[in-house]
Formats: C-alpha cells, structure tokens, sequence
C-alpha cells in the first residue's frame, strides 16, 4: 500500500514586529516645563540674580566710595582671607551654631511633645491649643521680640516680679540682656516660642497618618507608650522629622530680627552678634560690602552643606 504524506503545517503565529530604527520618539514633556516656568523666572530674577551679585561683589573691594559711584576693585580671594582669618568671625559663628543647636533641640522635642498631646486631647482642647499656637505664629518675630523684652524688663519685668515673689530675694533692678549667656537664653526663649507652632503642626499631621489598629495591637502586646512611639510612631513620621529638623536647623542658624532686636533694647552688641547680625554690622555699619558679601557667601555655602547632607539622606531612605 502506498502511504499518502501529509504536508508539513507550519505555525503562522505573528512574532512580535521588531520596531528597529523607525521606533516612535518619546515627546519631550512640554507641559510640565511650561507649568514651571514662571515660578522658575521669578526664583531667577529674585533669588538667582541678587546671589550671583553677592558672589561677584564677594570678590571685590566694595566700600562707602563704590555705594556712591565709584567703579568696584577686583580684589580676588583677598575678602575671604580676611574674614577667615579674624577672629570675631569664629568667635560669632562659634555663638550662632551654640545658639542654633540650644534652638533647635528645645525646639524639636517640645513641637513633638506638643504634637503627641494633641492626639490625646478632646476635640475642645484641641481646639483651644492649636489657637494659642496659631497666635504665637502669626506673631511677627520683631513684635514677639518686643513683648518678651518687656516681659525681661529690668525695672518692670513679669519674670523678675515672680522670682522676687517666690524666692524673696529682691530681683527687681537684675538685666537679663547685659551678660551674654543670659542674653542667649532669652534669646533662645524668643526664637524656640515662635518655631514651636511649626513643628507641632507638621508633626501632629503626620501623627494622624500612623494606623490605630496598629497602635492598638501595641497596646495590647504590652507595649508601653515610649516604646510604641519608638518603634512604631517615629518610623512612620522619620521623614517628617528630618526635614522639620534640617528646616529648623537653616532658620535658626540666620535669625536676625529677635537677636538686632534684643540688642536694641539692652544687649551688648559685640558680645552678642550671630551671624547674621555680623553681616549686617559688617555690610552696613561698617559700609565694608566685599567683606559682608564674603561673610554671606560663606554663610551659604554651609547652609547647602547642610541641605545636601539632608538630601543624600532622603534618597537613601527612598532608595531602602
């Protein structure tokens, strides 16, 4: 018998078309950069351009003769060296970080400490404390200033009349403002009152983030509150933390109108100058411009030390 061959079927499933060159070019996204471009020109011209300015003037001999129309000296590196090598401008950096580190601290754990009471408080004292706290906000910092000033006041001071109530010993007449270290303390009080609101609200957002099943479940582990705050509540809101932190950390190292405001009612000026107001003596007091923008530069350049180191962290933190 003869068998009958069958022909071979093959299989006409489609491949997958290769695009090759001709493959469609991704659009370049032109909305997104339309959207920017305004708040992008004006950080321009009002950020970028008086920085550039700054730097320019950094390097150049610019005194009272060139505010009135003199054509600036290119001078180099000549600002910086000198301003590096007084010692006042240690001396002053070395108060504003002390200052700043006192600030800061106080800040953070009484703005979380504020925080974390909130969520335990009824709707009515929430209420009440989150007014108080939006009143000492909105206050500008020269009229909070002004206010404690009175409140230190030698003759006449609230702070003075308790110790002498309670002590019995007689404070009225003592000044808070003319020996440095309690200058810096008042200080510190003026500046960690009006950041606290910042913080407590921040924080209490992200408090109201953390899951109460899983708080609960805590409790009923036996865990107690320090320790679901620890290992439950703070990994939640770290990066709430980090950047009130880093935030808290660049304002105060510039505050300027509580610390010139101080000075004003009763400080003593050389013994008490931050940086800021350094740069302000030194830019307009003094008229020495090339020798303030040299002060302010540098004064930046730590500020985007800082920003950077906050920066590096959150993209570890993302990438983990």
């Amino acid at each position: 018998m003869s068998t009958i061959s069958m022909p071979e079927v093959t299989s006409n499933a489609a491949a997958p078309s290769d695009p090759g060159p001709a493959r469609k070019r991704r659009r370049f996204p032109w909305a997104p950069l339309a959207l920017l471009t305004p708040a992008l020109i004006m950080l321009a011209v009002f950020i970028g351009w008086p920085l550039v300015q700054l730097v320019i003037m950094s390097f150049q001999k610019f005194g009272r003769a060139q505010i009135f129309g003199a054509p600036p000296e290119f001078i180099g590196l000549d600002n910086y060296v000198a301003v590096l090598a007084d010692p006042e401008f240690w001396a002053v950096l070395g108060r504003s970080v002390a200052l700043c580190v006192v600030s800061v601290v106080a800040t953070m754990l009484l703005g979380v400490a504020i925080a974390v009471m909130m969520t335990k408080l009824g709707a009515v004292m929430r209420t009440a404390v989150s007014v108080s706290l939006l009143l000492a906000w909105a206050m500008p910092a020269l009229t909070a200033t002004i206010v404690w000033g009175w409140i230190f006041d030698t003759q006449y001071g609230l702070v003075n009349w308790v110790l002498t109530q309670v002590t019995g010993k007689d404070w009225m007449g003592h000044s808070w403002l003319i020996d440095p270290l309690s200058f810096f303390a008042v200080a510190a009080i003026i500046i960690t009152w009006g950041a606290i609101p910042f913080v407590a609200f921040s924080t209490y957002a992200g408090l109201s983030q953390v899951p109460g099943e899983v708080l609960e479940a805590s409790s009923l582990d036996g865990a107690g509150g320090f320790a679901r705050f620890r290992l439950i509540v703070f990994p939640y809101i770290r990066s709430i933390l980090l950047v009130l932190l880093v935030l808290q950390v660049i304002w105060d190292l510039r505050v300027f109108a509580q610390i010139y405001a101080l000075q004003s009612i009763g400080g003593v000026r050389a013994e008490t100058n931050t940086i800021g107001v350094y740069i302000y003596s030194v830019s307009m007091a003094s008229g020495d411009l090339g020798a303030g923008g040299a002060i302010s530069v540098i004064l930046v350049v730590i500020l985007l030390a800082i920003s950077a180191v906050w920066i590096r962290t959150m993209l570890r933190s993302e990438e983990s």
